[in-house]
């Protein structure tokens, strides 16, 4: 795989700078990053299972005049959870959001040390927000005497879909901290292997 902004076998040049001249996750990412796209697909199924159950609520509604209490929060949840896997789910195949304009003028050896540098910082970013999300997590988890009680939405269905919402941004921001430590040390490797050859 090149990351040059040369075009190779077709792909697009412009994409060149993330994974999405390819589109898959890239070799860097490890197994974790395997691992964190074939769950991905399972998250975008939960878009369309959240346009379905919005369908059935339009049905129920406007056909049988019996709106449902739960489609609503229901469809929210399950297009947050969506989003907050998107995330990790960019990071596992490098195609987030950059700004390449000084990136593409550098030398193969400055885009691999600028990489590992920012993957480190993207890391330590990654760790400071599952520390942010745990303080959330353990109000939404527990009351202030210390008591199992999950947060409710406070209507009338009422799920615990803010806590579970909490508790997965948590712990998908682990992983983000993880992947990024990955992705840093394999372009170490990487630059490593290219300066001994």
């Amino acid at each position: 795989m090149s990351r040059d902004p040369i075009a190779v076998d077709g792909r697009d040049p412009d994409l060149s700078a993330t994974s999405e001249g390819i589109g898959d996750t890239v070799p860097e990412a490890g197994a974790l990053g395997r691992g964190i796209e074939w769950i991905g697909y399972l998250f975008a199924a939960a878009i369309v299972a959240s346009a379905a159950i919005l369908l059935f609520e339009i049905f129920m509604r406007y056909a049988l005049d019996s709106p449902t209490n739960w489609v609503h929060e229901s469809s929210i949840f399950l297009c947050a959870i969506a989003f907050i896997y998107g995330g990790l789910f960019c990071a596992a195949r490098d195609s987030h959001i950059r700004v390449v304009l000084i990136y593409d003028a550098l030398g193969r050896r400055a885009r691999t040390a600028l990489d590992v540098i920012i993957y480190v910082i993207s890391a330590i970013s990654a760790a400071f927000f599952a520390w942010a999300s745990w303080l959330m997590v353990k109000t939404s988890f527990w009351n202030p005497s210390g008591a199992f009680h999950m947060e409710g939405t406070g209507s009338a269905w009422n799920p615990p879909t803010p806590a579970l919402l909490k508790g997965f941004l948590f712990i998908v921001m682990i992983v983000l901290a993880i992947q990024f430590l990955v992705l840093a040390v394999n372009h170490a490797r990487r630059r490593g292997s290219r300066q001994d050859a």
